[in-house]
């Protein structure tokens, strides 16, 4: 009641607004206070709302000479300059709701001043929207009808597509939604930027609902549909994919999206498994013509205790090309999570782990070009994590057998004793992790090791123990095999396949993503556990 009285100015007596409206709502006014519908802020109350607060107002005494100094008691009594101002200020979900109050709060909110400021703070639009009067599109429309109701597309996706996957961020670009589609530079310069592409565009111009148009193709933009499945996942759709037809037909289709993806013609590619690879992939992902589910994914949260930032790089994988990767940190190990991926290891899945509890000293650099050498030096190092995972198995399995005893008095104090052993042995481990060497040393790869580029640095921070995933052409027979993580600098590392003699080389993507921070640690790992399982 006390909130009546505030924006009545009439206390919970019978004519508070507030109930009037509510009993009117009551009896069949439209109850939707989002303004991502089809309804109209300013028609969110019905007409016998209207007449209610206006019988209210016009029984409400004028403020005698005696009162003309006090101090207003209700919003009603201040300026409509004043109150555009508050107005403003509040979020535009709340806004809907105020219009209900009164016709006057209703009235001061058909001010676009109010919904411009709300298109500038909440969704970045900078751009002039003074010009959109001349198509009779108001800057209430403009949020109303696009920015709002497009809200929970905003961010970083993931496209289903098979096991290549895709990396798709979504952004409010002028009075324009876009979805862009982010692809790794051509193989095999890592450190170049990364290209991309608009797959579809929502815009307000002279209509009053928002359109939806595809991008995908070379006939400029046509009719798509956009459907929010449900929370963190939505579709795309075309409705003219004769607009990706070439009139050359699937071979001038092929030439070009070569072009598009390599940089280069299938003549140039002598290869012939990466032929293979390059035509498996164009006929795989054609298919669907960008109708496509996607599917929210977050950049890993950051922790002062990490090696490096967390984020997403674009690596070597062979034949494969440039792929995404997730870097993300968790306590004493490092995950690299496949964003996009290829028939061997599909997007999703943990390419490597890094053992952070695990440094190597790596020897000599004549001594670092004998691969046996370093073989030597991680399988000695796997063998010894082996042993700690044994030992920490039996530990547990000792914790459990304690636990169960920890109901007798004479047990409790052995229990206790081993815990506390736990707990310093993982402190000790833990403390290992962090010790982040930042002493460079030389480095060179081994004889033998296979490396797309040519072009990694020469110098390393640290090296750490580590597996990679590897598997048979469709995900067939997956291991963990042993491997070397190299920290080159703040935004390059390496990774040694022991297995394989192969090295991949990975760059951070410098791209300031908009709307991709996780809302917390534990929404970003089950987001992990998800793309994983849908992977596998």
């Amino acid at each position: 009641m006390a909130v009546c009285a505030r924006l009545c100015g009439v206390g919970p007596a019978r004519g508070c607004r507030r109930r009037g409206a509510a009993r009117e709502q009551r009896r069949g006014g439209d109850g939707d206070s989002e303004p991502d519908t089809d309804t109209e802020p300013e028609e969110a109350a019905g007409a016998a709302e209207d007449e209610e607060a206006e019988r209210i107002e016009g029984s409400r005494p004028s403020p005698g000479p005696a009162e003309a100094g006090r101090a207003p008691l209700s919003l009603l009594e201040l300026p409509p300059e004043l109150l555009v101002q508050i107005f403003g200020s509040l979020p535009g979900t709340d806004l809907p709701s105020l219009a209900r109050v009164c016709t006057t709060f209703r009235r001061i909110l058909r001010t676009d001043t109010i919904w411009r400021r709300r298109c500038r703070e909440e969704y970045g639009v900078c751009e002039n929207l003074r010009k959109l009067e001349i198509t009779g599109v108001s800057c209430r429309d403009v949020y109303a009808k696009l920015l709002h109701r497009y809200r929970h597309i905003l961010g970083l996706w993931q496209p289903d597509i098979g096991p290549y996957g895709g990396l798709l961020n979504v952004v409010v670009d002028g009075l324009f939604i876009i979805g862009w589609m982010y692809l790794p530079p051509h193989d095999p310069h890592v450190d170049d930027p990364m290209r991309f592409k608009p797959l579809f565009r929502i815009h307000l111009m002279e209509r009053k609902c928002a359109t939806v148009e595809c991008m995908y193709g070379h006939k400029g933009p046509h009719n798509g549909h956009i459907q929010i499945v449900k929370k963190d996942e939505f579709s795309t759709k075309c409705n003219q994919t004769d607009h990706h037809r070439m009139s050359g037909g699937r071979q001038e289709e092929f030439r070009t999206w070569l072009r598009e993806e390599w940089g280069r013609t299938l003549e140039d590619i002598f290869h012939e498994h990466m032929q293979e690879l390059i035509l498996m992939k164009f006929i795989y992902t054609s298919q669907y013509d960008n109708c496509l589910t996607y599917r929210r994914i977050y950049l890993p949260p950051s922790s002062p205790d990490d090696l490096i930032k967390p984020g997403l790089f674009k690596g070597t994988y062979g034949s494969h090309g440039l792929e995404i990767v997730m870097l993300s940190f968790h306590g004493r190990k490092a995950k690299g999570t496949k964003i996009t991926g290829d028939p061997n290891i599909p997007a999703g899945q943990q390419t490597v782990e890094i053992d952070l509890a695990h440094p190597l000293r790596l020897p000599d650099i004549e001594n670092l070009r004998d691969f046996s050498e370093l073989s030597r030096i991680v399988l000695e190092v796997q063998e010894q994590v082996r042993r700690e995972e044994q030992e920490e198995e039996q530990r547990q399995q000792g914790e459990d057998r304690s636990q169960q005893a920890a109901s007798q008095p004479a047990a409790q104090p052995l229990g206790g004793g081993e815990g506390a052993e736990g707990e310093e042995t993982a402190a000790g481990a833990e403390g290992a992790a962090q010790d982040k060497a930042p002493a460079s040393q030389p480095f060179v790869l081994p004889m033998g090791v296979i490396s797309r580029n040519e072009d990694y640095p020469r110098t390393c921070r640290v090296c750490f123990y580590g597996t990679g995933l590897i598997a048979g052409h469709g995900f067939t027979s997956p291991e963990r095999t042993p491997g070397v993580f190299v920290l080159f600098d703040d935004d390059r590392f390496g990774f040694i396949w022991l297995e394989l003699k192969s090295f991949s080389l990975y760059s951070r993507i410098k791209v300031s993503f908009q709307n991709a921070e996780a809302p917390s640690r534990e929404a970003f790992d089950e987001m992990l556990k998800n793309i994983q399982s849908l992977a596998t």
